[in-house]
């Protein structure tokens, strides 16, 4: 594009205004506790003074401690982002989204970058990621994820929310050499650049230049380049800014009658083409007057693009561990004061140790007489010196008494060191430093309150999560609007990989996994990275198998630590499914049936016995009875007549006791039927087993000799 003056200056003016109300003060801050995180903790000008006086200026750094500890916090729980429909949507097509998502994620290796932006935000109090289109791979388009320097994003000094849907604009500005302009926009750009001496502008590249993060050091110590050929294309001396800011227009939008959602009408899309959308998909066109996002991109008084935004949301999406109406809090920038009151206690007590071994001399004048005065300064402190006096050595030279450490003065830096672990909220526990005696219950329950203590800062993170899966299903929705045919992996040990459409129109003209279509809520699941998960459900595997829960030989390898668990598992599902196993469990199935089956006939066996041996005990209880109640003889008729009814009471019990003598023999030989029958099971399964060998073991006898060791070898495997 042209020079266009006007508008290159009312992007600087924005840029310069936005930069001095707020935007520079967070760059110092930012740039103050990346050096104390990275161990620069002491001012230059303190630190040459110090040295001047040979005093020492130590450095103890907590704070990177400190502060990966809660790294790992972050690390060992990543989130996991699902979409359920909402008002009528597909939930097939939700799963699809899902599935989408995940295939940008790993793509754009999400996981790591958003650590990256984690660890931007409690170290400097704002982390960004930048969400776009990409196009150099594939015309179709694919989301692009990139991690951006939250000293390079302003933001709109107004705003008071976290949502950046909630700004007026925001500016990004970077340094790019030359090729990289041309590569962005166009040749004749980077030419007028190429050839540029400096800025129009009276302020030049002003002095945020001077604190730039990379990996050379800042403007404040560079060398100058003093060769004779073109270093242009290395050296990124020109800053681009890009200004992102929203305008009402009157904007003309598709609208699908049956749902009534609406969907903003490309600028390429000529009336032909919105003519033909409108005949093929019955849609209808529609003008409302809607926010849009104006894109502005100059270099010095050169316009790079000046073009209507093609995405609904900036680009930017925030990360603040800490948020107050605007203001914005790290996690690093509160530990900067204990850091230092260590540092300077810690030097201190050594400097107090120090001048103990030199706390000086006083001498008589001219008592000195193998060196002079100057000479005992220096060489006062060796070990082993020795001073001739003209006179009285006790007298004419005394050794100077040190000062003494001053009490208490050693406890302030154990104060500092608290102070630190308790603004932090990261305690001995949660770094694995508590003592020996403590309990392990104890222990444990001082890292769950530990957790509690940063629990803000992961919600926030929780917070940007949603607000990636919305940006990145909006860009979905709007550019993923042909066939395309995606791959996504399960399961990262097995390799399980799955292929789906989406997109796609059928013969009838149906189109299938439509992502075009429907709304969508967002849900973010907190889950521990995999190499805690595999540690926790490895040990409950076991202890669940040890209780006599079936789990299966494969949950166990999955959540191992063995190397090559893919191929385990493999070869484990192979022998499983192999003639051989099959035919084994076969086997095992039937003589388990015939063990079952000789138990129950066992268990038959024994309850007849017993209840034969209580019919033959009542038996005898009987015969007694009758015994005891026989009359003698010249009882008379009585008599007679209660020997018929006894006669006739045995009758009747013996008729019983054979009815159930009958039935309990019929038991008898019902159980042994079963146990012939599980015999004869067990004798056809090794009879099938002989006869499949000697069909190997003959088969391999049939081929020629080369063929034999092979033929023995699937014998034996047999």
């Amino acid at each position: 594009m042209p020079v266009d003056s006007y508008v290159a200056k009312k992007n600087w003016d924005r840029y310069q205004w936005c930069r001095d109300n707020g935007h520079r003060q967070f760059v110092e801050k930012a740039h103050k506790c990346d050096a104390f995180f990275q161990g620069e903790q002491w001012d230059l000008a303190t630190l040459a003074r110090l040295n001047a006086q040979r005093r020492p200026a130590l450095t103890i750094n907590k704070i990177i401690s400190t502060i990966s500890n809660v790294m790992g916090e972050q690390i060992y729980n990543r989130a996991e982002i699902s979409f359920r429909p909402r008002s009528g949507a597909d939930p097939q097509t939700a799963e699809i989204l899902t599935k989408v998502m995940k295939q940008i994620s790993d793509q754009n290796q999400l996981d790591w970058k958003r650590s990256d932006m984690f660890a931007d935000g409690i170290i400097t109090s704002r982390g960004y990621l930048d969400i776009r289109m990409e196009f150099s791979e594939t015309l179709s388009g694919d989301v692009k994820i990139e991690n951006i320097n939250p000293k390079n994003v302003v933001v709109d000094p107004d705003a008071d929310q976290m949502d950046p849907d909630t700004w007026n604009d925001l500016l990004i500005t970077k340094w790019v050499t030359v090729d990289q302009v041309e590569t962005m926009f166009s040749k004749a750009d980077a030419e007028i650049l190429r050839n540029r001496n400096g800025s129009v502008y009276a302020s030049g590249y002003d002095s945020m230049d001077f604190i730039r993060d990379r990996f050379g050091s800042d403007n404040s110590n560079f060398i100058p380049f003093n060769g004779t050929y073109d270093e242009s294309s290395v050296t990124r001396n020109i800053r681009l800014l890009e200004r992102q800011y929203r305008v009402l227009d009157m904007q003309e939008h598709f609208i699908a009658f049956e749902t009534g959602d609406t969907r903003p009408i490309p600028e390429d899309f000529d009336r032909n083409r919105i003519a033909l959308f409108v005949e093929k998909f019955g849609f209808g066109v529609i003008k409302k007057r809607v926010p849009r996002i104006k894109w502005v991109v100059t270099a010095d008084d050169l316009v790079l693009h000046d073009k209507w935004s093609p995405y609904k949301h900036f680009t930017i999406v925030p990360y603040f561990p800490y948020f107050r109406h605007g203001r914005t809090i790290g996690l690093v920038e509160n530990l900067i004061g204990p850091q230092e009151l260590l540092n300077k206690v810690s030097s201190q007590e050594l400097h107090v140790v120090n001048t103990t071994a030199n706390s000086g001399w006083k001498t008589k004048k001219g008592a000195l007489s193998n060196m002079s005065a100057s000479e005992l300064e220096e060489r006062g402190a060796e070990t082993g010196l020795v001073i001739e006096v003209n006179g009285d050595p006790d007298k004419d030279i005394v050794k100077i008494a040190p000062n003494q450490v001053p009490q208490g003065l050693d406890r302030i830096s154990y104060k500092a060191e608290d102070s630190i672990k308790s603004i932090s909220g990261v305690s001995d526990s949660q770094m694995g430093q508590d003592r020996a005696d403590v309990a392990a219950k104890a222990i444990q329950a001082k890292r769950q309150a530990g957790s509690t203590n940063i629990a803000k800062p992961l919600d926030s993170l929780t917070r940007t999560d949603y607000l990636i899966a919305r940006n990145v299903l909006d860009l979905v929705q709007q550019f993923y609007s042909e066939e395309r045919v995606l791959h996504i992996t399960h399961d990262q040990i097995t390799g399980e990989q799955e292929q789906f459409t989406i997109n796609e129109i059928t013969p009838e003209g149906k189109v299938l996994n439509d992502l075009t279509i429907g709304e969508y809520d967002v849900v973010i699941s907190s889950v521990p990275v995999r190499e805690t998960l595999e540690d926790s459900q490895f040990d409950q595997a076991v202890a669940l198998k040890e209780l006599g829960i079936a789990i299966p030989d494969e949950v166990l390898i999955e959540n191992s630590r063995l190397h090559n668990k893919a191929a385990i598992i493999k070869k484990m599902a192979a022998a499983t499914s192999s003639p051989e196993a099959q035919e084994a469990a076969q086997v095992a199935a039937a003589g388990q049936r015939a063990e079952v089956a000789k138990t129950e006939a066992e268990v038959q066996q024994k309850q007849a016995d017993a209840k034969l041996k209580e019919a033959k005990a009542e038996k005898e209880g009987i015969t007694a009875e009758k015994e005891a109640m026989t009359p003698p003889e010249d009882n008379g008729a009585e008599a007679a007549a209660k020997k018929a009814e006894v006669d006739m009471s045995i009758s009747q019990q013996k008729h019983e006791q054979e009815m159930q003598q009958s039935a309990e023999k019929h038991q008898q030989e019902l159980a042994l039927r079963q146990q012939d029958q599980a015999r004869q099971e067990r004798e056809s399964a090794e009879r099938m087993k002989t006869e499949r060998i000697a069909a190997i073991t003959g088969a391999g006898a049939d081929k020629p000799d080369n063929d034999q060791p092979k033929a023995a070898k699937q014998g034996e495997s047999a």
